[in-house]
């Protein structure tokens, strides 16, 4: 079973918006997936439904072998519980020390300090803060926060690291840091890794599996593939 299956998906919203029309998609474990396409192409809704933010109006989407769209909200946490997710803006909260946001998924658990503290300290070393986390995120760089940000998200051992726009808000440099970080991951950890980006020099750097919405449905889909939006759409 692949690890990732998107199944005639469709996304209607209330408002007569439809973000995904016949969505067909599969992704293996391991596989590092970049999703791209012209803005409302249905690309944030695809991540949304994977991690259950939203739900399709019809057709499977399932993650790990769980039918995510017929998950009881009650149990959503046990899914998220399962994935990492990294965002454009950090969403760190800002009174608490580096070590305490990435802790903060596994304090919430209800973990005692002595099984929190090893993932905390190995999540900090494989984003390489590790000296920076008793400092609080408005000491560090744009860069910085988001590498807590990528620790916070690795913290629990996650098989799938969903990625929107996670260098939005970066210049090129510190953008293809994050990016070293990222391949590092699913390099030596086999962590999948699903990124919405419109960051062209990115997709084309990395060679990685490039797949093209379009008017939610599934475009094209290469392997290591370019980026090829219509920018002017």
């Amino acid at each position: 079973m692949k690890f990732i299956k998107i199944e005639d998906c469709y996304k209607t919203y209330k408002n007569g918006v439809t973000a995904t029309a016949g969505l067909n998609l599969e992704i293996d474990k391991g596989e590092f997936v970049f999703i791209i396409g012209a803005t409302g192409c249905g690309k944030s809704t695809l991540i949304k439904m994977l991690y259950r933010e939203e739900k399709p109006t019809k057709g499977k989407v399932i993650v790990g072998g769980i039918d995510v769209a017929k998950l009881r909200n009650s149990k959503v946490y046990k899914l998220r519980r399962k994935l990492g997710i990294v965002f454009q803006d950090f969403k760190l909260l800002p009174k608490l020390n580096v070590y305490d946001n990435v802790a903060y998924p596994l304090t919430s658990m209800g973990l005692k300090n002595k099984e929190i503290k090893p993932r905390v300290i190995k999540a900090l070393d494989l984003v390489g803060l590790k000296e920076k986390m008793r400092s609080y995120p408005n000491e560090l760089s744009a860069g910085m926060q988001q590498r807590v940000c990528i620790a916070r998200a690795m913290v629990n051992g996650p098989k799938l690291l969903i990625c929107d726009e996670p260098t939005g808000n970066l210049d090129p440099e510190t953008s293809k840091e994050i990016m070293e970080v990222l391949n590092q991951i699913n390099q030596e950890l086999g962590t999948t890794i699903v990124m919405v980006t419109h960051d062209k020099d990115i997709v084309n750097r990395m060679k990685k599996r490039v797949i093209l919405l379009d008017n939610g449905v599934l475009a094209s889909d290469e392997m290591k593939g370019k980026y090829k939006v219509n920018e002017s759409v």
